[in-house]
């Protein structure tokens, strides 16, 4: 007797050879594609539902992009049928560990000689934010990398970055240079007003303390704008 035509056809039955484990196994892990790994992590689907057939699911509502799928939390994840919260933070923490694996591939700058130098070390903690964050850099006389520091968070579209609390830490690390970054979830380079206002409060007072605002960027996925190259310091 035939199975019902709606009665899907579990991993399990499957020739060994495309079941993503074994495929894997077998061939490597180049061979499977972003669903079947994706589909290791779920571990399991529904009884109507392979983990493949809702991995490609999943990724098919977010265009098949897996920087799309690494912005999701928890909570947007569960609401696929077939995914609950520990396999939510499965391939929230899969994610993730691509993500801080491509940030340890780029060899950082130990100084800053322009503004692609500073994007490049930044950029890896900007990657995916759906909200604002604003950065420092500190470097000493010599523009050597002193350390990077996160001075606020804030939400889609703002946050508080303050002078008070910049040159605090500024003075804290003897630093004599300072590059201040911030990023834009909505993907415009574009400065605002207020980021112009804060940059040229920001020289001023750097002046009076001896110090120097070498640079402001604003960070936009794999782009960037320099306050800098763009002559507005």
């Amino acid at each position: 007797m035939s199975l019902p035509y709606e009665q899907k056809i579990t991993i399990k039955a499957w020739a060994e050879e495309d079941r993503p484990r074994e495929k894997l196994l077998a061939l490597g892990r180049r061979s499977l594609s972003d669903a079947e790994l994706i589909a290791i992590l779920i571990g399991s689907g529904s009884t109507t539902e392979s983990a493949v057939d809702l991995s490609k699911r999943i990724l098919h509502s977010y265009n098949n992009d897996l920087g799309n799928l690494s912005k999701l939390s928890v909570q947007e994840l569960c609401k696929f049928r077939g995914i609950g919260e520990a396999k939510a933070i499965t391939i929230i923490a899969a994610l993730e560990l691509g993500r801080r694996r491509k940030e340890t591939e780029v060899p950082l700058p130990s100084s800053i000689g322009c503004a692609k130098d500073a994007f490049n070390i930044l950029a890896p903690y900007f990657a995916d934010l759906l909200h604002e964050e604003f950065w420092i850099l500190l470097l000493n006389n010599s523009h050597k990398l002193i350390t990077k520091v996160l001075i606020s968070k804030g939400g889609v579209a703002g946050t508080i970055a303050d002078p008070k609390i910049i040159f605090k830490t500024a003075l804290e690390h003897n630093a004599v240079n300072i590059v201040l970054a911030h990023n834009h979830p909505s993907g415009n380079l574009k400065p605002s007003q207020e980021d112009v206002s804060l940059t040229k409060k920001m020289k001023s007072a750097a002046n009076m303390l001896d110090m120097k605002i070498l640079d402001h960027i604003i960070i936009a996925g794999n782009k960037f704008f320099s306050f800098a190259d763009e002559e507005l310091l």
